[in-house]
């Protein structure tokens, strides 16, 4: 990841990363993982996948779906990964999957078994936070777990969405 940009947004700080053509990295400052595979030395640079990320961002927190994605550099991962990446990315805004639904969908393709904790080992390490919905995943039984950017993050991002949880 070579170039970064920084923005402000109504959850915080947040801090995108491209290799010049697409979108690598979106993190809410400070999250766990911040930063995974950003170059100390990555240049500040205003770049056009940065102001449609902005744009994408700007629909969001408006409160509706946005109906485009910056274009996004997903290649990066093992095969299981990028699995779990693609069924993140099916979650319509507004609606939301379990940690064992998505395990589930996974057996279901590969013929393997695929504990939840796996699967939420993999998304714990999503790199384009929010246009990778990783947001949109619960615990059992619609419970609100754990997120990179913290559970008051997540239970904000989920309200936006109109999706409350307790």
């Amino acid at each position: 990841m070579r170039y970064s940009y920084a923005l402000s947004s109504p959850l915080g700080g947040i801090t995108l990363a491209s290799d010049g053509e697409k979108l690598t990295g979106l993190w809410f400052d400070g999250q766990k993982y911040f930063g995974a595979g950003l170059s100390p030395h990555a240049e500040r640079r205003t770049l056009p996948v940065f102001m449609q990320t902005q744009e994408w961002l700007g629909v969001y927190f408006s409160g509706k779906a946005p109906d485009f994605t910056p274009p996004l550099s997903l290649e990066e991962g093992s095969p299981f990964f990028r699995r779990v990446q693609k069924i993140l990315l099916s979650i319509p805004f507004g609606k939301t999957l379990t940690y064992g639904e998505i395990a589930e969908k996974i057996a279901q393709e590969t013929g393997k078994a695929v504990s939840a904790r796996a699967v939420g080992g993999a998304i714990g390490h999503n790199r384009i936070s929010l246009i990778v919905p990783c947001h949109r995943v619960l615990g059992a039984g619609g419970k609100l777990t754990g997120y990179a950017a913290g559970t008051d993050i997540k239970r904000a991002l989920l309200k936006t969405e109109g999706i409350i949880c307790t």
